[in-house]
């Protein structure tokens, strides 16, 4: 990773995949719903974000039912949910549609969560990503599975300027709830 001293102030996207969705029969892709392993891993994501001080100044989410409610159960973990954008565009996502929505985040937010779905989401991770902390590159690229949440680090002045292999993938982190 290229890191420009006073290019801007360090940023963070943080990406969470939707939790495990329920597949009821008749149900379209769009409309799932959370299983009930998904909900407490929702909320486990939830907590475990706040644990890391990682919390956004806006959210982007999905406008599927099992992203909406990742996201309803992770923000109810924390005292003050920030601004939350539903925006269609990140529901079968790819790299450039995703690309599109994080470069129209204002410049004032410094910390971004983008709730949504693979495989665009692992597809994002890996083009962001010029280096990652400890073996986190290698375990995206082996899965990102549901509830995961990774964690970019970068510097520039607006959203904008994020591109690929100028973050720095911080942390990969797998929250569950309940027991197995």
């Amino acid at each position: 990773m290229i890191e420009r001293p006073g290019a801007g102030p360090l940023r963070r996207l943080v990406v969470l995949r939707h939790a495990k969705s329920a597949r009821p029969e008749g149900v379209p892709d769009h409309e799932r719903p959370l299983a009930a392993r998904g909900r407490a891993d929702a909320a486990a994501a939830g907590h475990a974000l706040a644990e890391a001080d990682c919390l956004p100044g806006l959210a982007l989410c999905s406008t599927a039912v099992r992203a909406r409610a990742t996201w309803e159960l992770a923000a109810a973990q924390w005292g003050t949910p920030p601004p939350v954008r539903h925006d269609p565009r990140l529901y079968h996502g790819d790299v450039p549609g995703l690309l599109a929505v994080i470069h129209d985040v204002p410049a004032e937010v410094e910390t971004l969560l983008l709730v949504g779905h693979n495989p665009g989401l692992e597809d994002l991770v890996l083009t962001l990503a010029g280096d990652g902390l400890d073996d986190t590159l290698e375990r995206v690229r082996a899965k990102f599975p549901t509830s995961a949440i990774a964690v970019l680090s970068w510097r520039g002045a607006a959203w904008r300027d994020l591109t690929a292999r100028t973050a720095l993938l911080t942390s990969l982190t797998v929250p569950r709830g309940g027991k197995r």
